[in-house]
């Protein structure tokens, strides 16, 4: 959100808080009114009207006169305490619910500010990892003498990715959260892309890819976003997966209740998800068990599920055992071009 649009809502939000207080104010102040004329009326009598003698005194004074009345100032009294005590308290409470309603937009600013730097440091974490065992691949290989031209490439496209990354987190966060941006994106291209993001991590770990993406199902998510979205599945593998075993990331689409949909299985061969953890997984910071290998932050699943929330889809975790986990992810299929 552009500060200009800022300003305007803050200025919107002073303008209907600085209403509200002004009509809840002024509700309190007539109904105590209200009250105490009540409260007079019934306890006044007309002037005289308890005497028996008439006439007038010297200097013109009436004795009975209707036209002025005699107010039990013993009786009025306690209401104008108990009706002032009450108004203090109901203007407090009036206070209160204003400061609260004022500094509503600040608490949620702060928290997608809080969300925006954890989220941005989370996922340029992978593609920074992934560059690093890329330069030590380089350096193995100069060491060699071997040539070192492929990994230069790979090398740019571990930059690009993480440009793109820092891009749409940008985007993301001027779009207060919503979908970014109205594209499609091949699932298997994008699958490939996450591979290739993830190989040396894996590698470094042991750890074999295996890609199994049919062509032809395009995903109504911008492509980097789903890229993004297979990364942190596939890292997620690679991490809790023991050396020597294998990755698999496979890509069809949906049946039955699903069908308009494409499916994305990340299955590892990991000790598998307990029990109580298999929703606690996705929340913000929620940590598996250590598995000696580069610390995460538990931010890895709960952005995967946020992002799949955000443009229709879903993820959850699909069988899990000692044998290995499976993550699904279901994102709704791009609509056939031309409609």
């Amino acid at each position: 959100m552009s500060g200009s649009a800022d300003r305007d809502r803050v200025r919107r939000m002073a303008r209907q808080i600085g209403l509200w207080t002004g009509v809840a104010s002024a509700a309190v102040i007539a109904a105590g009114v209200g009250i105490l004329i009540a409260v007079i009326r019934a306890t006044s009598r007309p002037q005289g009207g308890d005497r028996i003698t008439a006439g007038s005194r010297p200097g013109g004074f009436v004795l009975n006169d209707p036209d002025h009345i005699v107010v039990d100032v013993d009786g009025v009294v306690p209401w104008v305490i108990v009706l002032g005590v009450v108004g203090v308290a109901l203007l407090g409470l009036i206070a209160w619910l204003t400061a609260r309603r004022a500094v509503a937009p600040l608490a949620v600013a702060l928290r997608a500010q809080r969300d925006f730097v954890a989220d941005a440091s989370h996922e340029l974490r992978t593609p920074l990892t992934a560059l690093s065992s890329r330069v030590q691949i380089l350096q193995r290989r100069v060491a060699r003498g071997e040539g070192i031209d492929d990994a230069l490439e790979r090398l740019r496209g571990d930059t690009a990715a993480m440009d793109d990354i820092l891009t749409e987190l940008l985007l993301a966060a001027q779009a207060d959260q919503g979908p970014v941006l109205a594209a499609v994106a091949d699932a298997a291209v994008a699958a490939q892309a996450a591979v290739e993001l993830i190989r040396p991590i894996a590698e470094n770990a042991g750890v074999e890819l295996q890609p199994d993406a049919g062509p032809g199902l395009s995903v109504a998510v911008p492509e980097v976003t789903l890229t993004r979205l297979c990364t942190a599945l596939l890292d997620n593998a690679v991490q809790h997966a023991p050396r020597g075993t294998s990755v698999a990331i496979v890509i069809g689409p949906g049946s039955g209740a699903s069908r308009g949909s494409a499916e994305f299985r990340v299955v590892d061969q990991g000790p598998g998800v307990r029990a109580e953890d298999r929703e606690r997984i996705f929340t913000r910071f929620a940590r598996g068990p250590e598995t000696g290998r580069r610390r995460g932050f538990g931010l890895g699943l709960a952005l995967v599920r946020d992002v799949a929330t955000r443009y229709g889809g879903s993820v959850a975790i699909e069988s899990t055992s000692e044998a290995g986990t499976t993550f699904l992810l279901r994102l709704p299929l791009a609509p056939p071009r031309g409609r």
